[in-house]
């Protein structure tokens, strides 16, 4: 059974690619990994294929529980500029348990490290933003103090995903951005979040790549926010 609790960062066929699974599907995974809670987190629409708004706006009526797991329902939405917009509306957002902002190729262009930064911070400003998906892409490179001060400042937090690191990742070598981002939170003890980004049920509650990093960067058990679904909690509804 696993020592982990919960695992938010997951992608069912709503999102459009890589995956055949229901939200049931999903949750059977979950219960058979040993986890307690369950996040779902479909690409937002601008992503090819993904859920319309009526998909997410729907969500708000779904069961709170299947097969004995804990169902938090958000989205994974796109930034598509660097002031940040989204491409859900605050007015389906709300309604939302959750809200991972993430930068996509071919959503989003990638820009300067400078203009990357700005995407990022300007999206957590949105009140309904908190969490920052895989912010280690190569691809968008950031400035790793300015980020993680931002998120300290907006109450956001970032995620180390464990699909940035699996051998066949398509966001390059991420251990050096994984690395910078690991130590700044232990400097500022700041909590972080892991992530599977399973598409479908193959890699839900799976962090083995992500601890791998995490004894590297000698990253405390206490700043980890997936031991316990009740932390998680709290601090994600501060």
């Amino acid at each position: 059974m696993s020592s982990f609790e919960l695992d938010i960062h997951t992608h069912t066929i709503a999102s459009g690619h890589a995956s055949t699974a229901t939200i049931t599907d999903m949750a059977k995974a979950a219960r058979e990994k040993g986890l307690k809670m369950l996040g779902i987190s479909d690409h937002g629409p601008a992503t090819p294929g993904s859920g319309k708004p009526s998909y997410f706006r729907n969500l708000s009526h779904a069961p709170k529980e299947r097969l004995g797991i804990k169902m938090l329902y958000g989205a994974e939405v796109n930034i598509l500029d660097n002031n940040g917009t989204l491409d859900l509306d605050n007015d389906v957002m709300k309604h939302l348990d959750y809200v991972i902002a993430s930068l996509h190729k071919p959503v989003k262009k990638p820009g300067t490290k400078a203009e990357n930064t700005q995407a990022y911070i300007e999206a957590m400003k949105n009140t309904y933003v908190r969490i920052i998906g895989h912010c280690d892409d190569t691809k968008f490179p950031v400035d790793f103090l300015a980020l993680v001060q931002a998120a300290m400042e907006h109450h956001v937090i970032l995620e180390l995903n464990d699909g940035s690191l699996r051998p066949n990742g398509y966001r390059g070598d991420t251990r050096f951005h994984d690395l910078m981002l690991l130590h700044l939170c232990k400097h500022f003890h700041y909590p972080i979040l892991l992530s599977s980004d399973s598409h479908g049920t193959t890699h839900i509650g799976d962090f083995k790549h992500a601890m791998e990093m995490i004894k590297l960067a000698e990253f405390p058990k206490e700043l980890i926010l997936n031991y316990s679904c009740k932390d998680f909690l709290r601090f994600n509804i501060q």
